[in-house]
């Protein structure tokens, strides 16, 4: 195996043994075997597109795909197979369609294996996806891997607005288009360049669509206080980040003396009216998603996985854990779809059965819901604290949590931001520090939680909004981005930034190991994006002084 989609990537290089996020060798060749296949699904529909011939569900199924090769989201050999083989079939019934059929041997003529081993055997000839060739440039390569890490991330957004009835002909023509560049040789630098912008461009839409449909679907989120204790009773616990399976678990869930905790990226989800509606959706168990091998065994009820970011189960977590969508471990029970209903009855079940919090406990809370529409609705209020000289700096300290050392930069720095400066957060990356109290300014929380990675939309329309107020660009603005990444849609969304111009970007803990040092000078010299160092180096930088 080869794989460096991640930021934990064994000495900084790449997994080649067994991926630190547990991976085995079996699971990453049969993630890309299954990229392959969908290549040439991308390049049949991309000519499909020039041809003005468009399939809804192929186009969609390459979104779910690339979604399921993402870090910490399917670890089940066995799921890939009927993945794989649907690809070759949604890209033979295309392929049927269009006038030109010709395509070189390759991934657009790849036939699969009728089994898990032969599948197996043919993920091993065709080889890894993002290892580079012998004479192939590593600049263009680097650029190519990118796109294609880009691409995951996009995807991940793409799926989740298409189940809630968000979708968007042009992002999928943008990704079947992006897919088949991967196998043109013809493309030259400079190419990759205008596609690893594509790719940011094509996910600002996509996160748009997202942002639509949970708010058009359960409201704008409201500034909301999340206990972060529990109630004495049956518990069932839900990580990940889709709204829709909270959303029915809820609902089936009332009435039966069952509490709900949100886990990970999950907390923001109290701050939705259609969410917080239920009295049985209590509170906040836990912190990030890395934390889940010492959280999850700890916890007496009922486990649903809904997205990324799932670990391989520890204690008696195996017992009491269900997966669902895209996420998949060997031998864990799968909550189906079925006509776009999904039935939690063995969840609810498996919490009556467990003995649940014994009593009440109090451990404080936390606020939410300050996405743009609670922030904009206060935009007069910020905007005069910051010509009064109340609010002197804005800080978005966001992205993926993780284990690696050195993520408690992250703390410290906002340990150390002056008193008159406010901090936006969304992700994971916030669990360093989401419970600080850091006060206000003058009743503004000098914290503010805009909510998931799924929300970036809305700190970037927040940013877009300020300085239109001010008369500037975002550059101007006294805001400064300190970002933490660890996986795909993390990359997709720094492309997002990178495609709207954003400069100054702080990035850690450390540097992607699919870029090369050329294309990191090309992203020094027109963006200035650079590497943390200290909290106080780099605080003394963006204030001086």
């Amino acid at each position: 195996m080869f794989c460096y989609q991640c930021e934990q990537v064994a000495k900084g290089q790449a997994c080649t043994v067994r991926g630190v996020c547990g991976k085995d060798e079996t699971t990453a060749r049969l993630q890309d075997l299954l990229t392959y296949a969908v290549k040439g699904l991308g390049m049949v529909a991309h000519k499909a597109d020039q041809a003005g011939i468009s399939d809804p569900e192929a186009n969609h199924f390459i979104s779910q795909a690339l979604f399921s090769t993402l870090t910490n989201v399917n670890f089940d050999p066995q799921r890939f197979v009927p993945y794989i083989q649907k690809a070759v079939e949604l890209r033979q019934r295309l392929a049927a369609q269009i006038p030109d059929q010709s395509f070189p041997e390759g991934p657009a003529t790849f036939q699969p294996a009728g089994d898990l081993e032969g599948l197996q055997k043919q993920a091993e000839e065709i080889g890894d996806i993002f290892k580079p060739g012998p004479d192939e440039d590593p600049d263009i390569h680097s650029l190519k891997s990118i796109t294609l890490i880009g691409l995951r991330g996009v995807a991940a957004y793409v799926d989740h607005a298409a189940i809630l009835g968000q979708e968007s002909d042009e992002v999928y023509q943008f990704i079947n288009k992006a897919l088949a560049a991967t196998e043109d040789d013809s493309l030259s630098l400079q190419d990759w360049v205008g596609l690893v912008l594509g790719t940011g461009e094509a996910n600002l839409k996509a996160m748009e669509l997202l942002d639509a449909g949970n708010t058009g679907t359960y409201g704008h989120p409201v500034p909301t206080q999340v206990p972060l204790g529990h109630k004495a009773g049956k518990a069932i616990l839900v990580s990940g980040h889709d709204l829709k399976d909270l959303a029915q678990l809820l609902e089936q869930s009332q009435g039966k003396g069952i509490y709900v905790y949100t886990h990970g990226e999950m907390l923001p989800t109290h701050g939705y009216p259609e969410l917080k509606k239920y009295d049985h959706f209590y509170g906040h168990y836990g912190t990030a998603w890395q934390n889940q091998g010492k959280e999850f065994p700890a916890f007496p009820g009922a486990i649903v996985m809904t997205t990324n970011c799932i670990q391989q189960p520890k204690g008696d977590t195996g017992d009491k854990l269900f997966t669902t969508g895209l996420v998949g471990w060997p031998g864990l029970p799968h909550i189906e779809e079925v006509d776009g209903k999904k039935d939690f009855t063995p969840v609810i079940e498996k919490a009556l059965s467990l003995p649940g919090f014994a009593e009440d406990e109090d451990k404080g809370s936390v606020m939410v819901g300050f996405a743009r529409n609670a922030v904009l609705g206060v935009a007069d209020k910020v905007i005069e604290a910051v010509k009064a000289g109340a609010i002197k700096h804005f800080f978005l300290v966001a992205g993926c949590d993780g284990a690696k050392p050195g993520r408690n930069y992250y703390t410290e720095f906002v340990e150390k931001t002056p008193k008159d400066t406010v901090v936006l957060t969304l992700a994971c990356g916030k669990f360093r520090f989401f419970d600080m109290d850091l006060g206000d300014i003058g009743g503004i929380p000098r914290l503010l939680d805009i909510g998931q990675c799924n929300d970036a939309y809305s700190a970037i329309q927040i940013a877009v909004a300020l300085a239109q107020a001010f008369d500037t660009d975002v550059n101007s603005l006294p805001l400064s981005m300190i970002l933490s990444w660890y996986e795909q849609k993390a990359v997709a969304i720094l492309l997002t930034l990178l495609h709207l111009g954003i400069k100054n970007i702080r990035l850690g803990p450390s540097l992607p190991a699919f870029i090369t040092p050329n294309v990191l000078q090309v992203l020094v010299d027109n963006f200035n994006i650079m590497p943390i160092t200290t909290p106080d180096e780099d605080m003394k930088a963006i204030l001086g002084g």
